[in-house]
């Protein structure tokens, strides 16, 4: 499995990031969502140096050329609800990808809440065989969201490539889905954090990514 640390390199994306983490940028909603789809924009444009191209004539008023077109099937799939955001980033991209979605939510399984499980409840997604899945999901703590949304979308055959992406990563949450994945998939972060407090929270992090979207549920 091959990890991507795009906060290693110099980007907007980076600024990105950082304002999100910001407890008084936090407090508009629509600013954080924005900059979930925009950290979702970026990633998805390096991801696309990474597919296969073919060439393809194009017409224009004035004549024909060719230029190279992403040959990929492309499905983008996310984990509700807090992928939406990040989820339509990759959509602004990747705009003819079919799309596909999971109900993957963690509960706490013991009193003091530092216990974990994932129960994976719903999905709506196409047939994935030969095509290039891409599983966009914000927050990549313990990684047992990732591997159950993994493991129910290949219920729906083998796709040639996977690109798991994430906007925060720990190293627990990488070790899981290493174990999950088949080899040559290659996961994108836009930073890997130190690790989890007690209630499995990422560190620093920014907080709990469908809160801050959407509001805080029961």
């Amino acid at each position: 499995m091959k990890v991507i640390n795009l906060s290693e390199q110099n980007s907007v994306l980076n600024m990105y990031l950082s304002e999100i983490r910001d407890r008084k940028y936090q407090q508009n909603r629509l600013l954080f969502r924005n900059n979930i789809v925009r950290i979702g924009e970026v990633m998805a444009y390096e991801l696309s140096k990474t597919l296969n191209y073919r060439a393809k004539t194009v017409t224009t008023p004035l004549g024909s050329l060719e230029m190279n077109h992403v040959k990929d099937d492309l499905v983008v799939a996310t984990v509700l609800r807090a992928g939406l955001p990040f989820h339509e980033g990759f959509l602004h991209v990747f705009d003819h990808a079919e799309n596909a979605f999971v109900s993957a939510y963690r509960m706490y399984t013991n009193r003091e809440h530092t216990e974990v499980g994932v129960h994976a409840e719903y999905m709506a997604a196409p047939a994935v065989k030969g095509k290039t899945l891409i599983i966009a999901d914000p927050m990549l703590a313990t990684g047992g969201s990732m591997a159950a949304a993994y493991e129910a979308l290949l219920k729906n055959g083998r796709p040639a490539q996977v690109h798991i992406a994430c906007v925060i990563a720990t190293p627990e949450g990488l070790d899981v889905v290493r174990e999950t994945v088949a080899p040559g998939t290659t996961v994108w972060c836009a930073a890997i954090d130190p690790g989890m407090n007690e209630h499995k929270y990422i560190v620093p992090g920014f907080g709990d990514c469908g809160d801050l979207c959407y509001g805080e549920k029961l």
